[in-house]
């Protein structure tokens, strides 16, 4: 496989690889992009349908074979080399940084039953913003699986790299996220996006035809890692609305798959019209807004995917639109940095529809461009952040990617 990341250097990359571990003969070269989620946000672990696509922002991975059982790792990007051994019963530790997402997966490759001969030596680098909200530490987790499972001949699946990357999540890391991320990344194909059922983690394949228009991604440089984020709160909050509407036993208008909310396996198996229905019964304000995010979020992904394929881009614009002001105001994920952006971009000439991606609280917003216009797009949304917010945000046009892959 072709690389097609402008940033990397394959000969510089496997000469850091020599200098770290004496030698680059016999180490074998993987990457696994960043993503962007197209719209769908916070609906994945509320058996939602998302709309990500892998995007040619990579983090890559040199990882050779050892004689003994010694696990190495080191990182062009984090400092820290650390020391591990393959009969480890590995735990979390903080002093560990980076290297608890790695022995995390090592972890849950084992507790599948697969055995580890020996050792391994690993070097990382990347293209893509720490901590940014395009999944940088999914790009980590499924990447190395894919990696020493291709090292070791383990043969798992991409479904299962990406269940695993998921599982390490909740059981190593101590973060509930859902699976899109993971998904998105083992499984991508070249030119689409994914329309995702994370209830049945099935999806299908989408045409990204975008035209003459470029998803541009938007980063305000406020780092936030999930796990120090609410995310687990407002996970908590969708728990509870789900929890109210099933108590209360309400039979609901036809439209959708059940017709009492007793029976509601998740908040995304609501209908907007049976929410309308049903909403009375959560008193608290809070968490009304929370549901509404998610039922609303959920039927504009299946309109985005629609818009999409009858080629109307102005329509998936303004759902994009949408999408963010029922984050900012039902969802409350979004900040000052990332409603800064996202008003900028949507008051740009040539952008049709901008909005935050990913976790939110920092990271990521992305913005629809048109081609010839994203240069002063770029310039304008960076004086307007920097006027605003102290300091300028990042910027980069970008293309959708396959998913993890050897690189040949």
């Amino acid at each position: 496989m072709k690389d097609n990341d402008i940033l990397f250097d394959r000969a510089d990359f496997l000469a850091a690889f020599e200098k770290c571990y004496g030698s680059a003969d016999g180490a074998l070269l993987f990457r696994s992009p960043a993503r962007i989620n197209i719209i769908g946000e916070h609906i994945d672990y509320n058996g939602g349908k998302v709309f990500p696509a892998a995007i040619d922002r990579y983090m890559y991975f040199a990882i050779r074979r050892r004689a003994d059982t010694k696990i190495l790792y080191n990182d062009l990007e984090f400092p820290g080399s650390f020391e591990f051994d393959a009969g480890d019963n590995f735990s979390y530790k903080k002093e560990n940084d980076y290297a608890n997402y790695l022995n995390g997966i090592l972890s849950i490759i084992k507790k599948r039953g697969h055995k580890f001969p020996g050792g391994f030596e690993l070097l990382i680098t990347s293209t893509v913003p720490p901590a940014g909200g395009i999944s940088s530490s999914s790009a980590l987790e499924c990447g190395f699986a894919y990696a020493v499972s291709e090292l070791f001949g383990f043969g798992i699946s991409r479904k299962d790299i990406a269940l695993i990357g998921q599982q390490s999540e909740h059981e190593f890391m101590n973060v509930q996220c859902g699976i899109m991320d993971q998904f998105i990344i083992a499984t991508a194909k070249e030119d689409t996006a994914e329309l995702l059922d994370c209830a049945k983690i099935e999806c299908d394949y989408v045409p990204l035809v975008l035209g003459d228009y470029r998803f541009v991604v938007m980063n305000t440089k406020k780092k936030r890692q999930l796990a120090d984020s609410k995310y687990n709160e407002r996970r908590g909050e969708c728990e509870k609305a789900l929890a109210i509407l099933k108590e209360a036993a309400l039979p609901m208008p036809a439209g959708g798959t059940y017709s009492n909310t007793r029976d509601l396996p998740d908040l995304c198996s609501l209908t907007a019209p049976q929410f309308e229905a049903v909403k009375g019964a959560i008193t608290d304000q809070t968490i009304l807004r929370r549901a509404r995010h998610v039922v609303t979020e959920n039927e504009r992904v299946l309109k985005a995917v629609a818009a999409l394929k009858a080629g109307k881009l102005d329509e998936l614009g303004e759902l994009l639109k949408q999408s963010h002001k029922s984050l900012r105001d039902d969802y409350e994920v979004t900040g000052i940095e990332l409603d800064t952006l996202a008003d900028a971009a949507n008051a740009q000439d040539g952008c049709i529809g901008a909005r935050m991606t990913g976790a939110g609280f920092g990271g990521c917003a992305i913005a629809l461009v048109h081609k010839d216009k994203a240069d002063a797009f770029i310039d304008n949304v960076q004086k307007i952040y920097t006027q605003k917010i102290g300091h300028d945000a990042g910027f980069f046009a970008c293309s959708p990617s396959a998913g993890v892959a050897a690189l040949n």
